[in-house]
């Protein structure tokens, strides 16, 4: 279009100077004239256009750079409004982690009190029953296991999850799983309370058995929404040993064999170390089924990791705390205090050689993930990246309890271990 009206104009500039110099040439003036009035007519037009365009083009520009000052000027205001808000939440940041430290520093001292309010009780022997609703030894507490028999047969046992992320980046790609008890109140009951009485009662089985079912519920749930997310079950070496119990544990998972590649089965390492022909044999039944194993409370890092491999275990699960009291330095490196000859951050691609990853746990402190990120430690859990949560029992619910498994089983041992308790 612009071409268009340029030729228009040169064409309309061309005939007005042609209509002057034809004028002259008529009128007298011979064709010297005539041309001579063509060619200044020609350039007088030209350059009268080239005048008024030029003046049209500086307007457009002092435009744009007004138009480009204020956009600007917007600019700068929106940066520092921005700049004010990241520091406003970095000062909240920074205010909150300073709370968390302090909450986190008096729950430790809470805890340390509690034991040893427990070691005194213990030494005393005939000292008051502990508190229910602290823990204690199950001599003292007949009461607390009844109201665990209770909560098992009538089902009040909830399924609590907390997120194990990858390094550095923090996502979550496993959970582990917890189980509660609830008294007749409402009350929660952790595992160091309810775990005294249960143990030496016998309920283990039961408690395994539900909070497995649990698990096969929030992996199925998770595989509909398409989350490829693993969940780690504890289970005891009492239930792998329990020959009512674990063929009825294996048939189910033969029946949900399809989970094998989500659910990974927890022990913790003394019982795996102390494990029997039989718990071996049944470790092997279920490994054979695709599932795979997981060691928590990892104290001795001196492992027999030609052990681990043949009994499945994929994952190490050691405390920060406890991977990080480990090092020491020796001639100028950093060592672990069991592994001397090894450098401290090729423990993780020793244990890699095996097929075992480690997951460092009870991770509270930013610090922490910076040495353990150090050692080359690809997985992180704690309080940091996530504390334990409930799952709504909603959802627990919407495929009812085991009917054949967990009832009528458990009710009737229950039933008999409190006639003879």
């Amino acid at each position: 279009m612009r071409r268009l009206t340029l030729g228009l104009l040169c064409a309309t500039y061309l005939c007005l100077s042609l209509i002057v110099s034809l004028t002259l040439w008529r009128n007298g003036g011979g064709w010297g004239a005539g041309v001579a009035a063509l060619v200044g007519g020609l350039g007088l037009c030209f350059a009268f256009h080239g005048l008024i365009e030029r003046a049209l083009e500086t307007g457009a520009i002092k435009g744009d750079v007004e138009n480009l000052r204020e956009a600007h000027q917007i600019l700068i205001s929106q940066v520092e409004a921005l700049d004010t808000r990241v520091s406003e939440i970095f000062e909240a940041a920074v205010q909150d982690a300073t709370r968390s430290d302090a909450l986190i520093d008096e729950v430790h001292m809470l805890e340390d009190l509690v034991e040893q309010m427990r070691r005194r009780l213990d030494e005393q022997g005939d000292a008051p029953a502990f508190p229910a609703h602290l823990g204690g030894d199950a001599r003292h507490t007949p009461a607390l296991l009844d109201t665990v028999r209770e909560a098992l047969t009538e089902n009040r046992v909830d399924l609590y999850l907390q997120p194990i992320v990858n390094l550095p980046q923090r996502r979550t790609q496993f959970y582990e799983s917890f189980s509660r008890l609830r008294d007749e109140s409402g009350r929660v009951m952790m595992p160091a309370e309810y775990l005294t009485v249960a143990e030496p009662g016998g309920l283990v089985t039961a408690i395994d058995n539900l909070l497995l079912f649990r698990c096969v519920q929030i992996v199925r749930r998770l595989a509909k929404q398409d989350r490829k997310i693993g969940i780690f079950c504890n289970v005891s070496m009492a239930s792998l040993a329990d020959e009512s119990f674990f063929p009825q544990f294996l048939d189910l998972l033969t029946a949900n064999r399809d989970l094998a590649g989500a659910l990974i089965f927890e022990i913790g390492q003394q019982a795996f170390d102390a494990r029997g022909s039989v718990e071996a044999r049944n470790m092997g039944k279920l490994a054979d089924l695709g599932f795979r194993f997981s060691l928590d409370k990892v104290t001795d890092l001196d492992l027999d990791l030609q052990d681990l491999s043949r009994a499945d275990v994929k994952f190490l699960k050691i405390a920060a705390p406890v991977l990080l009291d480990e090092l020491t330095e020796v001639d100028g490196r950093l060592v672990l205090r069991a592994l001397p000859d090894l450098a401290a951050e090729d423990f993780t691609a020793l244990t890699l050689r095996y097929g075992v990853q480690v997951i460092a746990e009870k991770i509270e402190a930013e610090r922490q993930v910076v040495d353990v990120l150090e050692l080359n430690i690809g997985f992180g859990q704690g309080h940091l990246f996530g504390e334990p949560r409930a799952i709504k029992e909603a959802v627990l619910t919407e495929a009812g309890p085991p009917p054949t498994l967990v009832r009528p089983q458990f009710r009737d041992t229950l039933q008999k271990r409190a006639a003879f308790g």
